[in-house]
C-alpha cells in the first residue's frame, strides 16, 4: 500500500513531457508515439499525441492501455493500424510473459478498431459495444482510406476487422486479480463509446467520455445535451479517483470535468444566448471560446464545434 501511495503521488507531482502538437515523437524507436507507462501497478498506457493523426505520429493520437491481470493481459483499443498494434504488443511482451486474452474497442472510430486485424491474427477476442460495431461497419472503410493516405507504408497489413463480441449495457470480466466492468453509460462523444471501470482500484479508462489536454471534437452525431446527461447521471457517479482518458495523460475527475462537462455547458451557453438574440449560424462560428484556446486542437475544432452545437440547439 505504501508503494502504491508513493507511486500515485510521484505521478501527480512529477513534471511530464505532455503529448501535444508541439512535441515530436517521444519514442522514435517505435511506431508508438510514446512508450507505455505504468500509471498504477499493472495498469499501463501508451499516451498518444494530442494532435490530429498523421504520418509523424503513425496515427497514434489516442491512448492505448493495457491491464496485466496475473492471468493474462487485457488491451484497451485495437489501435489505428496493424503495425501500430504489433508495436504495442512488442512492448507488452517486453514487460510480461502473460498472453493477451482480450482486446476492448472503446468506440467505433478508426484509431480504436483499425488495428483489430493484428489481434485477430493472434487469436485474441475483440469486444465492443453493438453501436460501435455498427459504426465501424458503416464508416470503417472511410477511416481505413484516410489512415492509408496519412500513414503510407505504415498502413501495411491493415484490413477491416470487426469486433468478435458485442454487448449492449454491461460486460463483466473477472481475470486474475481483477474485476472489470466494461460499461455503456449512455450517449456521449460517438456511437458506442464505453468506459472500462475497475471499482476496486477506483480507476476508469474513460475513452472519449472525457477530455482534458486537447479540445474535444463534436461530430455531426454527437448530441451534447445527452452527453451532459450521461456525465451527470452515470459517469460522475462512478466515483472514480483516477482517470485514463481517451486522449492525454492520466488525471483526475476535476480536470476532465473542467474540460469536458464544463466546456460543453460553456459552449451551449454561448450558442444559446446567440440563438435567443436571433443570431445566425455564420455568427455561431465566432462565439468566444478563448477560455479554452490553450488546448491542443483548438484551432482545428473550436469553430466546427460551435457550428454543430448551433445546428443541434436550433431544433432542441
Amino acid at each position: 500500500m505504501r508503494h502504491l501511495i508513493f507511486l500515485i503521488i510521484t505521478i501527480f507531482a512529477t513534471p511530464v513531457a505532455y503529448a501535444s502538437e508541439e512535441i515530436p515523437d517521444q519514442y522514435p524507436n517505435s511506431l508508438l508515439y510514446s512508450k507505455p507507462v505504468e500509471f498504477i501497478p499493472n495498469i499501463y498506457s501508451a499516451i498518444g499525441a494530442t494532435a490530429p493523426p498523421g504520418y509523424d505520429n503513425s496515427g497514434h493520437n489516442n491512448n492505448l492501455s493495457f491491464i496485466i491481470t496475473g492471468d493474462g493481459v487485457i488491451v484497451i483499443n485495437g489501435s489505428a493500424a496493424y503495425l501500430l498494434a504489433k508495436a504495442l504488443h512488442d512492448e507488452i511482451k517486453a514487460i510480461t510473459d502473460q498472453p493477451v486474452k482480450l482486446v476492448i474497442n472503446e468506440n467505433g472510430q478508426g484509431h480504436a478498431m483499425l488495428g483489430n486485424g493484428y489481434w485477430a491474427e493472434q487469436g485474441v477476442p475483440i469486444l465492443a459495444h453493438a453501436d460501435a460495431a455498427h459504426e465501424f461497419d458503416d464508416r470503417g472503410y472511410q477511416s481505413l482510406e484516410a489512415m492509408q493516405r496519412s500513414n503510407r507504408e505504415k498502413a501495411k497489413g491493415t484490413v477491416l476487422t470487426p469486433p468478435t463480441i458485442t454487448f449492449e449495457d454491461k460486460h463483466l470480466i473477472e481475470m486474475g486479480a481483477y474485476k472489470i466492468e466494461v460499461l455503456y453509460l449512455g450517449p456521449s462523444h460517438s456511437p458506442g463509446d464505453v468506459v472500462v471501470w475497475l471499482p476496486e482500484q477506483k480507476l476508469v479508462i474513460a475513452g472519449d467520455m472525457a477530455f482534458h489536454e486537447r479540445m474535444l471534437p463534436i461530430f455531426e452525431d454527437t448530441l451534447t445535451a445527452d452527453w451532459l446527461t450521461t456525465w451527470d447521471e452515470k459517469f460522475e457517479k462512478l466515483g472514480a479517483v483516477y482517470i485514463i482518458p481517451g486522449h492525454g495523460h492520466p488525471t483526475n475527475m476535476a480536470q476532465v470535468r473542467r474540460y469536458t462537462r464544463d466546456y460543453l455547458i460553456y459552449l451551449r451557453g454561448k450558442v444559446g444566448a446567440l440563438l435567443d438574440a436571433g443570431g445566425t449560424l455564420a455568427e455561431a462560428y465566432y462565439v468566444d471560446q478563448s477560455p479554452y484556446s490553450h488546448l491542443d486542437t483548438f484551432n482545428e475544432l473550436a469553430t466546427k464545434n460551435a457550428g454543430r452545437v448551433y445546428e443541434q440547439m436550433e431544433f432542441e
